[in-house]
């Protein structure tokens, strides 16, 4: 069966990719809206970017209130900056929340409309340029038509989508990334293997997208412990850059599935960072539905090391998830109790939350068919783990 494969239109990999995108960030327009954070200035990161702009005569204003994830009152500051200072452009410095935030900001300013108008709809139309430079080794979204943006009126994540929405240039620099504290470290890299995970087990998956799951997966388990304890680690750096990247392409390609829908609302009403509600779900989620794609679970295992080929596809795949859930002991993912949240108030919220989940459409692609009943009983067990 015939298939499209989706990326950025050009890709900058690696030790040094920032100076070479020289003369592709100098064609991006005349003036770009750079979207980032108040820590990514502190830390220099934006000023690299900067000099080399200011070097190629490329004007350029500054948006730095991408603060937290990304809100749609965050994507209407944007929005307002983007015009008043006559941009053509944007260029994203940062982890997910402000490639997230470029995006939506392009798109409001290229279609029109609020963000929310776009929430269950393609996002079709003419937007500025985009380039993005990932400053975490996670979320992938420099390499998606994918942004998740909350409106702060329904008080949910909204899962947005559209071909437009991919940035023209993604530019993976690891010397970025260096500056990644060990609790972001591992979020975002644990975020990156669930990508790999889901893309590799969705019902969407296709030859192409399995090529770019399986690699993800097999770097992220060699080189995530490695930045985890020791971040001035420039090859395993390299390494998750180029693997949070494959996981991006991976499921752009074929879509997430059961954990990021149940992580979601999650995420939304109770304030947890998307790689962290993630992880919290892997062991919950993987369990319950490995029984509908034991072949598959099988090969992740298989490919990471932690079964062999002797192994039956149960053995290899339960094998695993107990490497998963190692590697989440190891980077001290906490559980929902230890993270702050009250399980009555949980209980409560969790009939809307299993319906946003239903909702985003991502349980649907796991190959193990999942009603509502479902998706309560993963939840209840995430407080069954805890005891």
């Amino acid at each position: 069966m015939a298939c499209q494969f989706v990326m950025p239109k050009q890709v900058f990999m690696g030790d040094g990719a920032l100076e070479m995108s020289r003369a592709a960030l100098q064609n991006l327009g005349k003036k770009a809206l750079i979207v980032t954070d108040q820590v990514m200035v502190q830390l220099g990161n934006v000023k690299r970017l900067t000099d080399l702009l200011d070097e190629v005569n490329v004007s350029y204003a500054l948006y730095q209130d991408i603060n937290g994830e990304p809100t749609d009152r965050m994507i209407e500051g944007g929005l307002s900056v983007y015009r008043e200072e006559a941009c053509d452009c944007l260029i994203a410095v940062g982890g997910g929340s402000p490639i997230d935030s470029m995006k939506a900001i392009g798109a409001v300013a290229g279609c029109g409309g609020k963000i929310s108008d776009y929430m269950g709809k393609e996002i079709k139309g003419a937007v500025p340029p985009m380039a993005a430079v990932p400053t975490t080794a996670g979320t992938g979204s420099e390499a998606t038509q994918f942004t998740i943006i909350t409106d702060t009126e329904k008080d949910i994540k909204m899962l947005l989508k559209g071909g437009v929405l991919m940035p023209d240039m993604a530019i993976v620099d690891p010397v970025f990334t260096m500056t990644a504290p060990p609790k972001i470290t591992a979020a975002t890299g644990l975020d990156a293997l669930t990508h790999a995970i889901e893309a590799y087990t969705s019902r969407r998956a296709g030859s192409l997208s399995d090529l770019y799951a399986l690699s993800a997966v097999k770097r992220i388990f060699e080189n995530l412990p490695v930045c985890y304890h020791d971040g001035t680690n420039r090859k395993a750096r390299e390494e998750m850059s180029l693997a949070a990247f494959e996981a991006g392409v991976a499921f752009n390609n074929s879509s997430v599935t059961v954990v990021h829908g149940m992580s979601r609302p999650i995420g939304a009403l109770f304030h947890v960072a998307h790689g962290i509600s993630n992880a919290m779900l892997l062991k919950a989620c993987l369990s319950y539905v490995m029984d509908g794609a034991y072949g598959r679970f099988a090969e992740l295992g298989r490919v990471c090391g932690a079964a062999g080929s002797g192994d039956s596809d149960q053995a290899a795949a339960e094998k695993f998830l107990a490497r998963t859930v190692a590697l989440c002991r190891e980077l001290e993912i906490p559980t929902l109790s230890g993270y702050g949240i009250d399980q009555t108030e949980f209980y409560r919220l969790m009939d809307k939350m299993a319906d946003d989940a239903l909702a985003s459409g991502s349980p649907a692609n796991t190959r193990k068919v999942l009603g509502k009943d479902d998706i309560l009983k993963i939840y209840s067990n995430l407080w069954e783990e805890n005891a």
